[in-house]
């Protein structure tokens, strides 16, 4: 089986203290687009209430300096239409762990573009 290498962070959204808010896995896919099943199984073994999957428009794109990225949900049973806990986390991941410094993101999603700007 091939090894899946991709960073992934825990992140605790709407708060401003470590253990607290609603916690989400964000996942950093990159240009890997990953069978729906396996994104599923992924969300498994995080064992969150959902993980997020980012993946950017296309493989020469960085999560560091771009401002546009794909982003999907998925529970351990199935994908969801919207969370926002979780794309306050993938939000979060990017601009202050990954040091992206867009003022304003952008996620495509299936409910729609969603915005996330920088306080």
């Amino acid at each position: 089986l091939p090894l899946l290498r991709v960073p992934l962070y825990q992140v605790d959204a709407f708060t401003d203290r470590p253990f607290g808010g609603n916690l989400a896995a964000v996942c950093l896919l990159g240009g890997q687009n990953l069978p729906d099943d396996d994104l599923r199984k992924i969300a498994v073994e995080m064992n969150q209430p959902e993980t997020a999957f980012i993946n950017t428009l296309s493989p020469q794109e960085d999560f560091s300096t771009s401002s546009v990225f794909r982003l999907r949900w998925f529970t351990p049973v199935s994908e969801v239409l919207l969370c926002g806990h979780a794309t306050l986390a993938s939000a979060v991941a990017l601009f202050y762990v990954l040091e992206n410094p867009s003022p304003q993101l952008t996620f495509q999603t299936l409910s729609g573009d969603l915005f996330a700007r920088r306080e």
